[in-house]
């Protein structure tokens, strides 16, 4: 029976592949070996016996949402990904679309948010603040539930983005805002291990680093993306599995 798959579980077959493509492609695993199993908490991961010298803690994420679908790894530190579309739902101002969420925003935050300017501005400002919270949470390997007003973002000009948790600074962390086009954009957020859920640490090869290995990782360039079509994505021999 051919049955069309819906846009979303197209986007999530899509994310499958890249995931399965980008272990392929860095770590040289055949696609039927590669094992990508998901935490209590639903963070995908590798699962993998032979450790990497060159890439100590490899760790990827993975978004979707709109037209674009993303990926992105690091060798080191905890990387997060998050991928919007900058839309509401027909028939609903911005700010009625916007006041739903005020709950997970600090009031500095909420404040920027609503004197950004006009309609547009307001909703671009909205999703940026959200986009990086949601890269971070990601990182760490938190849930649903996480509650999102007590992660705070300071920046200028969303340059030297700054994050505080309850009200304390982690300077372990870089963020990098991109437009991607189409009204679209990705937030990716690069943190120190120690800093991971107690499950998703212990699918990580190592979480200890000296301050000389710590700081190469974390000032790495941060690479752009490279577009990809589905059909690249597509090995035509071998084929990986995803547990549940």
């Amino acid at each position: 029976m051919n049955i069309p798959l819906l846009p979303d579980r197209k986007r999530a077959l899509v994310s499958r592949l890249l995931q399965y493509a980008l272990v392929h492609q860095v770590l040289g695993i055949p696609y039927n070996e590669i094992v990508i199993r998901r935490t209590a908490e639903g963070k995908p991961y590798l699962e993998c016996d032979k450790p990497n010298l060159e890439l100590p803690n490899f760790n990827f994420n993975a978004s979707h949402h709109g037209d674009f679908v993303a990926i992105a790894s690091e060798p080191i530190c905890l990387v997060g990904l998050d991928v919007v579309a900058k839309t509401i739902p027909e028939k609903e101002s911005v700010e009625d679309f916007i006041e739903s969420f005020s709950s997970y925003f600090s009031r500095l935050e909420w404040l920027n948010i609503t004197n950004a300017g006009s309609s547009h501005q307001i909703l671009s400002e909205f999703y940026r603040y959200w986009s990086v919270k949601e890269a971070f949470v990601k990182a760490i390997g938190v849930g649903v539930g996480y509650k999102l007003d007590t992660v705070e973002f300071l920046h200028k000009n969303w340059a030297n983005i700054v994050v505080k948790v309850d009200g304390k600074e982690l300077k372990d962390w870089r963020f990098w805002l991109l437009e991607l086009g189409k009204g679209h954009m990705a937030s990716i957020a690069r943190g120190h291990p120690m800093f991971a859920t107690t499950s998703y640490r212990g699918t990580l090869k190592r979480t200890q680093f000296n301050d000389e290995e710590y700081n190469m990782g974390i000032n790495l360039p941060n690479g752009s993306f490279i577009l990809r079509k589905v059909e690249d994505l597509l090995h035509s021999n071998e084929a990986g599995r995803v547990s549940p």
